[in-house]
């Protein structure tokens, strides 16, 4: 692997850079707590080759938002279900941008 190839790895949300101390460092919480959310399967760390969590940026930002709702004292599983729906709600809303983007450029003059 080059120093490029490692430099792109950066830039990609799904590559498992951050340690499980390192992932609840940057949350502000504890290593129970990415845990307990693995646990309630909210995310899933990927494993290295020992074994060890690892968490890329995806996951991490699922868990920074689930972290705020139980801070807020709402339960870890209504938490993974909150986060869960906001992330289909959010995949849904992207899917029908592109659908409406793809409508205007075959009907510019009908697309709203």
């Amino acid at each position: 692997m080059t120093a490029d190839d490692s430099l792109g790895r950066l830039d990609d949300d799904s590559y498992p850079a951050y340690t499980m101390g390192r992932a609840a460092e940057m949350l502000g919480t504890t290593q129970g707590f990415l845990r307990a959310i693995g646990e309630a399967r909210l995310i899933t760390p990927l494993r290295s080759e020992d074994g060890h969590r690892r968490y890329s940026r995806s996951p991490l930002r699922i868990a920074a938002r689930a972290r705020e709702l139980v801070d807020h004292g709402t339960p870890i599983e209504a938490a993974r279900r909150i986060v869960m729906l906001e992330v289909r709600l959010e995949e849904a809303q992207r899917v029908n941008a592109e659908y409406r983007r793809a409508a205007a450029e075959v009907h510019p003059r009908t697309a709203a």
